[in-house]
C-alpha cells in the first residue's frame, strides 16, 4: 500500500475492498504499537477533516500519542504501510495545513506537559500539546511570558505555533515564534530522533551533508532571495541556514507546517512581562489613515500596534470616535510609568480624530476582546452574508501598508468582492475575510483569479504571501510568484532531505495542491435541506447555519471566565463535545461521505447528547453558532417515526404531566409517593431519570390557582398593564417566585394581569426535539395572548429559559402563517428587571444591603442580557458579581440518565465554588429553576429568584401578595 494521494479516499476505486482490509490492518498494528488512543471510527475521522480554513481532507484515522515513544511507534507503522502522517494541535490553522490524508497525530490529549521552566535562564521546555495560555500562566508566576500571542491563545498549542511560526499582536516587541525558539526535539518520518538548534554537526550525516550542500551551492540566492520584513512567514526559512546566522536549524524548521518531521518537545525562550500596561486607542478617519500612522509609532517602543475599522465592530461602545482605530499597548515598571509612556505616544500620534488611554486591566481586556473576536466576526459581512479566509494574513513592509491597503481595496472592487481588513498594522500584516462564493464553479473561478492577482500585488509591494498563518494549501501554489522557480526548487530539495519518502503532510508547501482543490464546500448538498426552524440569519438554509463554524475554536477555551460556551467540552476535554466538534459532525452528516446515515446518524446523536442546550455559543461564539437549535433540529429528524428515549416523554412533556396532576389534585399523592424510595426509584427508571437525582416536588397550589383565588388586587398599580408569564416551573414548582413578582411589580405601580388559560413557551418540547408538539403549544399560546398583544401589553418572564424561548425559539420555529403574531410576542417579552426599568423607571426598590453570590442564567447571558439585572441589584444594595458558566442541570439535561457526572462537573466549574466562597450572610441568587435545583441538590444551598429577595424587602403594606 503506497503513500495515499489526494482525492483517493478509503474504499475508493476498484481496490476498495482490499484497501478497507489494509486500513483495518493498519488500525490493528497501530493499536498494538501505541499506548495512546487509536481511533479509526467515522466520528473521529470526521472531527479531523477540517481546521479553520476553507479546506477539507479526510484522514484514515487519528492517533493520540502519550509520549515521544508513541510518536516513534506510530511513525514506524505508517512508514511500513506507506501512509502519510499529519501532526495536529488545536486545529486552528487557517491555510489547511492541519488537515490531511493518512494518520493525524492529535497532541491535545496527552502531550501537553510543561516539562521544565527555568526563570533564571528564561526558558521553558514544553510538549507540543501545551496550550499557550497554560505556558503564559506558568511563566507569569515569575514575571515572564511567551512573546508570540495569536488571538487563539486560549486554545492554540505550542506545537501548532511552531509548525506555523505564529506571531500575534505583540510581535512588534517580541517577534515571531521562530524568534523565540531555542531548540527542538523532532522525529522524522524515517524514524530519526533529532535535536535541532544552531549548527549542522549534530545531525545525521545524510541530512547534515545534504543541508550543507544545499546552502553552499546557492549562497547568493539564499542571501538575496528573501524579502526583508518583520512578517515573512511564507515558504521554508532557508536563509536561517546561512553561515552568518550560525546555521540555525531550529529556526529553519519552525514554520515548516508539519512537512519535515514531528515535534515532540521544544525549548522556548521567555521574555520579561511588563509590570504594568496601558492601552492607547487612537481613532482615525479611516483605515488608510490608521495604516499610514502605524509605522510612525514604532520608534516609541510599543508592545502592540493593532488596527481595525468600524465594519468589524459590533458595538463601538467604549471606543473613541473615528472610522478606524489603532490599539497601541505600552508597558512600564509601574501603572504611572505605563500611563506616562502611553501619554507620550499619544502626543506623538499624527492624524487622530479622537483618543483614549485605558489603564484599568478589566477595561483593557474588554477592548482587546473586540479585536480578538474579529477573527470570527469577520466571517460575516455587515449584511450577514458569508466571508471566508484564503487571503487571511498577507504582510508588506509597515511603511507601505497604507498604499497596499488602497490597492487591495481597489482589487476587491475590480473582482466584485468585499472584505473587512484588520490586523497587525505595526508589522504590516493584514487579516481579511472576503465574501468569496465557494459554492459555485463561477465563484471558485473568481476565487482563483483574485488569488493570483492579489499574489502579484503583495509581491509588488515587497511583501509576503503569508504573514502569520503559513501557506498551507491556500497560498503555497503561488510561492513561485514570490520567490521564483529556482528558490521553490530549493524548497523541494529541502523537503526531500528531511522526508525522502514524502510521508509528512504531503502537498503542503513543497509540491503543493492547487489553491482551489479540496475545498470543504465541495461535498455539501447543492440545495438547502428541509428543516423545521427558520434560521433567519442564514436565509433558512441549515447548511449555511452549519457553515457558520469556521473552526477558530473559541469553544475549546479551558476556562469560560464570564462566558458560558462550551461546558460539556470543558467537562470532557473531547473535541466531539465542543461546539466546533458538533458543527464538524453536522457538516460531515450533510456531506454524507464519512457520516453516512444522515439524520439517523448515531455519531451525531452521541455528540449532541452532551450538549446542554445552554445557548452559550449563540453569544460567545464569534460567529453566533447556535448549537441548541441545531440539536433540537437534529433530534426532531433523528427520532421521526420511531420511539424516543424515555426522558423525552417524561421531561419533554413535563408541562402536560404537571398540569394534569394539578387539575386532578394529585400533587399531594405524587409527592408522597416520591418520598418512598422503591417507588421513586421505579419512577426514575421508567422516566429515564438519573438515579442520583431527587425528583422535584410540585407545589400544593399552583401560581395560577392562587392568582384566581386572590383576584386582582385592589392595591394593584394604575400604571402600565403587564402580562406576567406563568411559566411551567414558576406555576407548578415554585409559585412563590410568581407571588413575589406580583408583589414587586404592583409595588412599582404596575398593573399585573395573568393569562386566563394555561400558556407554555414550548421549551421542553424544543429541547427534546419534539418540534411538532412545540408548534402546537406555541400556537395555542399565541391565540391565548392575542388580545393582550393587540393592546400592546408587555409580557414579563420570570424563568430565563422560558423567556428566551419566547424571544427566539417561538419566532424561529413557527411558519410564515404565524410570523406576524410570533414576532409581536417576541418583541413584547421583557425580563423581570427589564420591565421594572422600562415601565417603572422612577420606582425605588427596597434596600437589601447584602452581598450576593450565584450565577447568571446561561440563557440570560446568551440571549436576554443581564445589564438591567445588574442595575436593579445595584439600586437595591445587592453587592457583588454573579459567576459565569452554566449550572450543569440545564433543564432536562442534568436529570437524564447518564448525564449526572457531566452535570455535576459543570456545576463544580464555577457555580458551586462561587457559593462556597460567598461571605457569610450573602444572598444566593439564581433566577432559573434549574440553577436553584442544582444548588439545592449538589450544594445543599437555597438559591432564590431576585423577585423573592426584593419582595421580602418591601414594606409590609406593599407585601400583600
Amino acid at each position: 500500500m503506497g503513500v495515499r494521494r489526494e482525492g483517493r479516499e478509503p474504499g475508493a476505486g476498484d481496490a476498495g475492498a482490499s484497501e478497507g482490509a489494509l486500513e483495518r490492518e493498519l488500525e490493528g498494528e497501530l493499536r498494538a504499537a501505541v499506548r495512546g488512543e487509536v481511533s479509526f471510527d467515522a466520528a473521529s475521522r470526521a472531527l479531523a477533516t477540517m481546521d479553520a480554513s476553507n479546506y477539507r481532507r479526510v484522514p484514515l484515522g487519528v492517533v493520540a500519542p502519550r509520549d515521544a515513544d508513541d510518536v516513534a511507534a506510530a511513525l514506524a507503522v505508517c512508514r511500513a504501510r506507506g501512509v502519510p502522517v499529519v501532526p495536529r494541535g488545536g486545529g486552528t490553522s487557517i491555510a489547511g495545513q492541519a488537515t490531511g490524508v493518512g494518520v493525524v497525530l492529535d497532541f491535545t490529549r496527552h502531550m501537553r506537559e510543561i516539562v521544565a521552566l527555568d526563570p533564571e535562564a528564561r526558558t521553558a521546555v514544553v510538549q507540543p500539546g501545551v496550550v499557550l495560555d497554560d505556558l503564559r500562566a506558568a511563566a507569569g508566576v515569575h514575571g515572564l511570558t511567551f512573546g508570540p500571542d495569536p488571538s487563539t491563545h486560549s486554545r492554540c498549542t505550542l506545537g501548532g505555533m511552531i509548525g506555523n511560526n505564529s506571531c500575534g499582536s505583540h510581535s512588534v516587541a517580541w517577534g515571531t515564534t521562530a524568534d523565540n525558539v531555542h531548540a527542538l526535539d523532532v522525529l522524522t518520518y524515517g524514524g530519526e530522533r533529532l535535536r535541532l538548534g544552531q549548527g549542522l554537526d549534530s545531525l545525521p550525516p545524510r541530512l547534515r551533508d545534504g543541508l550543507r550542500a544545499l546552502v553552499d551551492g546557492d549562497l547568493a540566492r539564499l542571501r538575496t532571495g528573501f524579502p526583508e520584513l518583520p512578517r515573512r512567514i511564507s515558504g521554508y526559512a532557508l536563509d536561517e541556514l546561512l553561515p552568518e546566522k550560525r546555521a540555525d536549524v531550529a529556526r529553519a524548521f519552525t514554520g515548516s507546517e508539519g512537512t519535515l518531521g514531528v515535534l515532540t518537545e521544544a525549548t522556548v525562550r521567555l521574555v520579561e512581562a511588563p509590570r504594568a500596561r496601558a492601552l492607547a486607542v487612537l481613532g482615525y478617519p479611516d483605515e488608510s489613515a490608521a495604516a499610514e500612522a502605524a509605522a510612525g509609532l514604532l520608534p516609541y517602543g510599543p508592545l502592540t500596534v493593532e488596527g481595525m475599522a468600524t465594519d468589524l465592530v459590533r458595538d463601538a461602545a467604549g471606543l473613541p470616535g473615528g472610522g478606524a482605530w489603532l490599539f497601541v499597548e505600552v508597558g512600564g515598571e509601574s501603572p504611572d510609568a505605563a500611563r506616562a509612556h502611553a501619554d507620550a505616544l499619544v502626543r506623538a500620534a499624527d492624524g487622530t480624530v479622537d483618543r483614549l488611554v485605558v489603564t484599568d486591566p478589566a477595561a483593557q481586556r474588554a477592548l482587546w476582546r473586540i479585536r480578538e473576536d474579529a477573527s470570527g466576526t469577520a466571517t460575516r459581512m455587515p449584511d450577514g452574508s458569508e466571508a471566508w479566509p484564503g487571503w487571511e494574513d498577507c504582510a508588506v513592509p509597515p511603511a507601505r501598508l497604507g498604499a497596499y491597503l488602497r490597492d487591495f481595496r481597489a482589487l476587491l472592487v475590480d473582482h466584485g468582492l468585499r472584505g473587512t481588513p484588520y490586523g497587525h498594522f505595526g508589522d504590516g500584516c493584514i487579516h481579511v475575510r472576503i465574501d468569496f462564493d465557494l459554492l459555485s464553479a463561477d465563484g471558485v473561478r473568481r476565487f482563483r483569479g483574485f488569488s493570483e492577482a492579489l499574489g502579484e500585488l503583495v509581491v509588488a509591494h515587497g511583501g509576503s504571501l503569508s504573514g502569520e498563518h503559513g501557506d498551507g494549501m491556500a497560498r503555497a501554489e503561488l510561492l513561485p510568484r514570490m520567490y521564483g522557480p529556482e528558490m521553490v526548487r530549493l524548497f523541494e530539495r529541502f523537503k526531500d532531505l528531511w522526508d525522502p519518502d514524502g510521508g509528512m503532510n504531503p502537498r503542503v508547501l513543497a509540491r503543493p495542491a492547487q489553491l482551489d482543490e479540496n475545498l470543504r464546500f465541495d461535498v455539501l448538498p447543492s440545495r438547502p435541506v428541509d428543516v423545521e426552524f427558520g434560521y433567519p440569519q442564514d436565509g433558512g438554509d441549515f447548511g449555511a447555519a452549519v457553515r457558520r463554524c469556521v473552526g477558530v475554536a473559541k469553544c475549546r477555551a479551558p476556562s469560560p471566565g464570564a462566558d458560558v460556551m462550551c461546558p460539556s467540552f470543558r467537562a470532557t476535554g473531547e473535541e466531539r463535545h465542543s461546539t466546533r466538534g458538533r458543527a464538524r459532525l453536522l457538516h460531515e452528516m450533510l456531506a454524507g461521505e464519512i457520516v453516512t446515515d444522515g439524520w439517523r446518524s448515531e455519531e451525531v446523536r452521541d455528540a449532541l447528547d452532551l450538549c446542554l442546550s445552554c445557548k452559550g455559543c449563540r453569544s460567545d461564539c464569534p460567529v453566533g453558532v447556535d448549537m441548541a437549535t441545531y440539536k433540537a433540529e437534529f433530534l426532531h429528524h433523528h427520532y421521526a417515526g420511531r420511539p424516543r428515549p424515555a426522558a423525552h416523554y417524561a421531561m419533554g412533556r413535563l408541562p402536560l404531566w404537571l398540569r394534569g396532576a394539578a387539575a386532578l389534585r394529585l400533587t399531594g399523592a405524587a409527592n408522597a409517593a416520591a418520598g418512598i424510595g422503591p417507588v421513586a426509584a421505579l419512577a426514575k427508571r421508567a422516566g429515564g431519570i438519573a438515579a442520583e437525582r431527587t425528583i422535584p416536588k410540585p407545589a400544593g397550589e399552583p401560581f395560577t390557582r392562587w392568582w384566581r383565588r386572590r383576584g386582582e388586587s385592589p392595591s394593584g398599580g394604575d400604571g402600565r398593564t403587564v402580562v406576567l408569564w406563568p411559566d411551567t416551573f414558576t406555576n407548578y414548582l415554585t409559585p412563590s417566585v410568581g407571588r413575589s413578582a406580583v408583589a414587586v411589580l404592583e409595588a412599582a405601580g404596575l398593573r399585573v394581569v395573568v393569562p386566563p388559560r394555561p400558556v407554555c413557551c414550548g421549551l421542553t418540547w424544543v429541547s427534546t426535539g419534539q418540534l411538532d408538539g412545540a408548534r402546537r403549544v406555541m400556537r395555542r399560546t399565541l391565540r391565548t395572548l392575542a388580545p393582550a398583544l393587540a393592546e400592546g401589553a408587555p409580557v414579563v418572564g420570570l424563568e430565563p429559559s422560558c423567556t428566551t424561548s419566547l424571544r427566539t425559539d417561538l419566532p424561529e420555529l413557527l411558519g410564515p402563517e404565524d410570523s406576524r403574531a410570533a414576532a409581536r410576542l417576541a418583541s413584547s417579552v421583557r425580563t423581570f428587571a427589564e420591565a421594572l426599568e422600562e415601565y417603572a423607571p422612577d420606582w425605588t426598590p427596597p434596600r437589601i444591603d447584602r452581598p450576593v453570590a450565584g450565577q447568571t442564567h446561561c440563557h440570560q447571558h446568551a440571549v436576554l442580557g443581564d445589564a438591567p439585572d445588574r442595575r436593579l441589584r445595584e439600586r437595591a444594595g445587592l453587592a457583588g458579581e454573579l459567576s459565569g458558566g452554566c449550572c450543569g442541570l440545564a433543564g432536562n439535561f442534568g436529570f437524564e440518565r447518564g448525564h449526572y457526572a457531566i452535570s455535576a462537573a459543570c456545576a463544580e466549574e464555577q457555580l458551586l465554588p462561587s457559593v462556597r466562597r460567598a461571605p457569610e450572610g450573602a444572598e444566593i441568587l439564581a433566577d432559573g429553576f434549574s440553577c436553584r435545583t442544582q444548588l439545592g441538590q449538589l450544594g445543599n444551598v437555597r438559591g432564590r429568584h431576585l423577585a423573592e429577595v426584593l419582595a421580602e424587602g418591601l414594606e409590609p403594606g406593599a407585601r400583600g401578595a
